[in-house]
């Protein structure tokens, strides 16, 4: 058979205002214009878990929802979206079917809503699909009617046998950055996030050798590729992120993570980032205010107890070189209209190098949805193309909906707007050339 892998990814608000402004202020779309430029690398382990005898193909659909035509040369094609994209994958599929090609879909929405996707397509695989993939291509090479795939019936992916996805599917495209994946969850189970809840797997780390046989691969692809690693919460086991950065410093890499604020705790571990080619790290720090953190987090409260300490970490990660992206979530419970010049003085006291801002977004399947959804509070329950972390879907507790969409507006306008992120960035800059002259006039001496 000929199978393709057809990937789906962009950034389209809905809110009319974020239209009129074009979603062009720095920073609120920088963010999303990377991720929208990222391979699928849950589709490049899928082509590399395949059965052999099958010839694989990679596509991209453009950025209004179409499929390439070369798609329906294809006998079976998989699919993998976010709840933002689902609705245009569901007519991707539909057109796919009625022009006699099969069609698999996974991801983290079918997962939560595997009989909606049956709609539309021959078989949904539920949770991770490395070991149900194989099965799905034997399925459909029998001709098995529409099924949907669990992933708890199979064996648990063990992360550590993953093998080297097949980044050669990507030879030729344009691609600035690449993903290359060090550990799979988070231990910190926030109830706004969908990927830890969906999956519903345990923090698991990948041994170092092999990522760095992956990152081997990706270099002959590209001489120089910038890796951005496809994890959620990189530097959970400190111990581990060292051994990772004295591997990855011969290697002469630039990249980025996603981690937690307790990445500032470790100054050994931070001089190892820099060190390997670490450029920036996301953080959630969600809000500026650590009583309006209280609850959600669903194990220890861990973003609730080191919201106190989130700007000396933020100065103590940027002095050793690290530029931080830092993220915050607008309309949690306890926030009032007042949130919004909060977070103006947080970005600009700490200060951050980048900043990005999302309005709280129900994702079906977390806690969050089910409790909004319980309390009456979602304003329209299964338009999942309002998942877009701009669009407001919900009625906040402490302000209404218009005062939440306006300060979004007034916050993005004050937050990029003038000079207000370069006055951000020159700090760092002006430590990077002071540490400079400290390191050269050392050297001198000796």
């Amino acid at each position: 058979m000929k199978i393709g892998f057809l990937a789906l990814s962009g950034l389209r608000a809905h809110d009319p205002e974020l239209l009129r402004l074009g979603m062009t202020l720095p920073g609120v779309v920088d963010r999303a214009q990377h991720v929208a430029s990222l391979p699928s690398l849950g589709l490049l382990y899928l082509a590399a878990v395949t059965p052999e005898g099958h010839d694989v193909a990679y596509f991209e659909a453009a950025g209004d929802g179409q499929e390439p035509a070369a798609v329906y040369d294809c006998d079976l094609v998989a699919i993998n979206t976010f709840s933002a994209q689902v609705f245009e994958a569901y007519a991707i599929a539909d057109r796919l079917r009625r022009a006699g090609v099969v069609v698999a879909m996974g991801g983290l929405h079918v997962s939560v809503r595997p009989e909606e996707a049956l709609q539309h397509v021959d078989h949904v695989v539920v949770g991770e699909g490395e070991n149900v993939w194989p099965e799905v291509v034997r399925a459909v090479e029998r001709d098995v009617p529409q099924r949907v795939w669990k992933a708890e019936e199979f064996a648990p992916v063990d992360v550590r046998r993953l093998p080297v996805p097949r980044y050669d599917l990507l030879d030729g495209r344009p691609y600035n950055r690449f993903t290359v994946q060090t550990s799979r969850g988070c231990p910190w189970r926030c109830d706004f996030c969908a990927s830890n809840v969906m999956l519903r797997r345990p923090y698991r780390k990948r041994p170092v050798e092999h990522v760095v046989r992956d990152i081997e691969a990706l270099v002959r692809l590209r001489k120089r590729p910038f890796i951005e690693l496809a994890d959620d919460n990189t530097f959970v086991d400190k111990a581990w992120g060292k051994e990772l950065c004295r591997e990855l410093i011969p290697l002469r890499l630039k990249w980025f993570t996603e981690t937690d604020i307790s990445v500032a705790d470790d100054p050994e571990l931070l001089d190892l980032m820099r060190q390997a080619g670490c450029r920036q790290v996301l953080i959630g720090l969600e809000s500026p205010e650590p009583g309006a953190l209280a609850g959600v987090e669903l194990r220890a409260d861990f973003k609730a107890a080191r919201g106190a300490g989130a700007m000396e970490a933020v100065r103590r990660i940027q002095e050793h070189g690290i530029t931080v992206n830092g993220c915050f979530i607008l309309g949690l419970d306890r926030h009032t209209p007042e949130i919004f010049e909060e977070v103006l003085a947080f970005a600009g006291d700490a200060p951050l190098y980048d900043v990005q801002i999302t309005v709280l977004t129900a994702f079906p399947g977390t806690p969050l949805y089910d409790r909004l959804a319980a309390e009456g509070r979602l304003l329209a329950p299964e338009r999942w193309d309002l998942c877009t972390l701009f669009d407001v879907n919900y009625v906040p507790r402490r302000m209404t909906v218009d005062e939440l969409r306006r300060g979004l507006y007034w916050l993005a306008g004050r937050l990029y707007g003038g000079e207000s992120q370069e006055r951000r960035r020159r700090p760092f800059f002006e430590n990077l050339a002071r540490r400079f002259e400290l390191a050269h006039a050392g050297m001198e001496a000796n």
